[in-house]
């Protein structure tokens, strides 16, 4: 399979366009069929995104790898002689933009490299509000009915994790991220576009997500696929880890409020409805302890307060 043709990449510049129908048409093919693509000519500055990457770089190795380093001495990963399945090859650190941020209570960032995060986290919060109403258009639904659910009473929440991907001696034996879907709604991903690693799972095998220079990687969470009934799906995806590069990801993650009610919309619900209605925290709370499991059986979970209510999480995640 040729993966870089094949993938879906959408050039949002045809949106403007006599390339409209086909530049829509593209989205919501790929929203049914992949649950992920890739946009191009989506307005971040070239010189914006150049800077981020090179500061979270640069922050990695001034403020992150030795605390990685001596995570793997703590848990004996250094040589990797037998697979682990419990440990995620990664250093990461989370930033809240919505509803309150967190930005200048992280350690150790440099007042250039927060000034830079503050701008490209704005401007990837006002993509993803764009990016939802194109979603509303082809399905059907009212412009900003996804921005009105996601915002409950007090409004989304918005967040981003940063992370990085060091170099593995033994990339069979352990995974960069284990295979999951994504909890929450729409999630826009800036990764490096030297050193590969993500990969989703598409009819059973594991697909690259290509890198391609000064794109965002857009996938759907768990939340669009109950909003839509199934007609677009979240999908499987996990980072494998690579022996050499340091792989930088920067995902960013607009989520509905916690007090957000999710239920399949009316127009897109049917009599034979599967999927179940909820506030958006008591998913998270189930999600906590059961990332790394289908998705299947928390739908079926969240049907069902008591089971919610009886889950004793094994887990902790970030929920922004």
């Amino acid at each position: 399979m040729d993966q870089t043709i094949k993938f879906p990449v959408v050039n949002l510049s045809k949106l403007n366009g006599e390339e409209r129908d086909q530049t829509m048409a593209l989205i919501n093919d790929a929203c049914e069929n992949w649950g992920f693509f890739e946009i191009v000519n989506h307005g971040l500055p070239h010189d914006l995104m150049d800077n981020v990457e090179k500061m979270t770089k640069e922050h990695y190795k001034k403020s992150m790898e030795q605390k990685f380093n001596d995570m793997l001495r703590s848990k004996g990963l250094e040589k990797l002689e037998t697979e682990v399945e419990d440990v995620d090859w990664e250093s990461t650190f989370y930033l809240r933009h919505l509803p309150q941020s967190n930005l200048y209570d992280i350690p150790d960032m440099s007042d250039e490299y927060r000034t830079a995060m503050k701008d490209f986290g704005k401007r990837l919060e006002n993509l993803a509000e764009d990016l939802l109403d194109l979603l509303c258009e082809n399905l059907g639904l009212e412009k900003g009915y996804l921005k009105k659910v996601f915002h409950g009473t007090k409004g989304p929440t918005f967040g981003t994790k940063v992370s990085n991907y060091p170099p593995c001696p033994g990339p069979e034996m352990i995974k960069g991220l284990r295979a999951h879907t994504d909890a929450g709604g729409i999630i826009l991903l800036f990764q490096d576009d030297k050193v590969s690693g993500l990969q989703l799972l598409k009819d059973g095998d594991w697909i690259d997500v290509p890198p391609l220079n000064h794109s965002i990687v857009i996938n759907l969470g768990d939340q669009l696929e109950v909003i839509t009934n199934g007609k677009y799906k979240s999908v499987m995806h996990r980072v494998v880890t690579q022996k050499e590069g340091n792989r930088m990801s920067i995902a960013s993650f607009y989520n509905p409020g916690s007090d957000a009610e999710i239920s399949p919309a009316s127009s897109l619900a049917s009599k034979e409805t599967e999927y179940p209605s909820f506030v958006f925290d008591d998913y998270m709370k189930l999600y906590a302890g059961v990332k790394f499991q289908p998705k299947e059986p928390r739908f079926e979970a969240m049907k069902n307060a008591t089971a919610v209510t009886e889950l004793n999480p094994a887990a902790s995640v970030e929920t922004f």
